[in-house]
């Protein structure tokens, strides 16, 4: 191999990993997350409110659905589908009644959703729902799903030969209140958290059985502090549109995030879902404005952060009056934050991340990170 720079050998390292990444299940991105929720009318509300979602589609009782409604709100290329159910003796009632609030489904798009079915199962994937055709006067789509970590699942998505709002059984949700975006552009990762000795399960599960690859793995080592570790391996689909983190806690002194997770949850399932923006600090001051919560970063992590990441377009001192962290790897630098559980139980939340260039997870931001969630923990008493 010629001598190579540094980072040409970062970025030889990466096309290896995609390249190790066996693509027999091309996913072109994210279709949709969906979410059991207790009240789906006021969870579309506040993600249009405090996220700046617009209203993109309904199904419920005026559609002929019985059983559960689902609200769908759109920015960009993310759309959330939050459903609740009618009956209490159902499926979505159960999970909620065990899991609060919580991801249910991460649908994948595909352009068969017959053959990503069947290269999945025939590896071993559980079956949840074989591929089933939905169909309506604008023309059909078809799903089916496999089981993942916990409860979750993931559903396969082909609408190359729809033309309707979202999907059969569905209506445009007409909505006087839109407030404006917020400059969420599309989702950068999802990641899951599992229980002591599940991660190389599930990241075997996603390498065996949908063909990802290990882009980068996290010892306790990485993520620790004085009191809560935890370990992670990125798993990433070929063309690097699908990245899945895979947390499970390390032995600490005190409770980690992910152990307090599992307790909440009642079960492994999905942390927190990172969504990209163009303009951190736009989307960052709208939401604070909109009275989302984020995890507060302590004053003296600013102190030397210059020193690690070297020059940035953006003002230093507005990223700190905004809470918003830097890292830079061999590609570039990104810019995230953290809020706080969005809901009572501290189970999900999101990040907000604006990539200048990083391919990495910020890395060199997993102490304040970290410290800062011990603080909240410290707080509710689950430390």
């Amino acid at each position: 191999m010629p001598n190579l720079t540094e980072v040409e050998n970062f970025n030889y390292g990466i096309e290896k990993i995609f390249e190790e990444a066996q693509d027999f299940l091309p996913i072109n991105g994210t279709d949709y997350v969906e979410l059991y929720v207790g009240n789906a009318k006021q969870a579309a509300h506040y993600y249009k409110t405090a996220f700046g979602f617009e209203s993109f589609a309904y199904c419920g009782l005026e559609t002929g659905n019985k059983e559960y409604c689902s609200y769908v709100v759109k920015q960009d290329k993310i759309r959330l589908v939050l459903t609740t159910p009618f009956n209490p003796n159902s499926e979505i009632s159960d999970h909620i009644r065990r899991h609060g609030d919580g991801v249910k489904v991460i649908a994948l798009w595909v352009e068969d959703a017959r053959k990503a079915f069947m290269e999945t199962t025939s590896r071993g994937a559980e079956i949840v729902m074989e591929p089933t055709v939905f169909s309506d006067a604008d023309g059909e789509v078809i799903k089916a799903s496999i089981k993942t970590y916990g409860d979750t699942i993931h559903t396969f998505v082909e609408r190359k030969n729809y033309t309707g709002v979202f999907m059969p059984g569905f209506e445009k949700w007409e909505s006087e209140y839109n407030p404006g975006t917020k400059g969420l552009k599309y989702i950068d990762h999802m990641v899951g958290n599992v229980e002591l000795g599940q991660m190389n399960k599930w990241a075997n599960f996603y390498a065996s059985t949908m063909g990802f690859a290990n882009l980068v793995t996290f010892d306790d080592k990485d993520i620790s502090t004085q009191y809560t570790a935890l370990m992670s391996k990125v798993m990433t689909n070929g063309n690097g549109r699908i990245k899945f983190p895979i947390n499970e806690p390390a032995k600490g002194l005190k409770k980690s995030q992910v152990e307090e997770y599992l307790d909440f949850y009642g079960g492994a399932g999905c942390q927190h879902i990172a969504v990209a923006t163009d303009d951190i600090v736009f989307t960052i001051t709208e939401m604070r404005k909109s009275g989302v919560e984020f995890l507060h970063v302590p004053g003296t992590y600013y102190d030397t952060v210059s020193d690690r990441v070297g020059t940035i377009a953006e003002d230093m001192a507005t990223l700190k009056s905004l809470g918003i962290m830097v890292d830079r790897d061999e590609e570039g630098y990104l810019l995230q934050i953290f809020t706080k559980p969005v809901e009572d139980r501290p189970t999900l939340f999101f990040e907000i991340i604006q990539r200048k260039g990083a391919k990495s997870f910020g890395k060199g931001n997993f102490q304040a990170l970290f410290e800062s969630i011990e603080a909240e923990q410290a707080r509710r008493g689950t430390l």
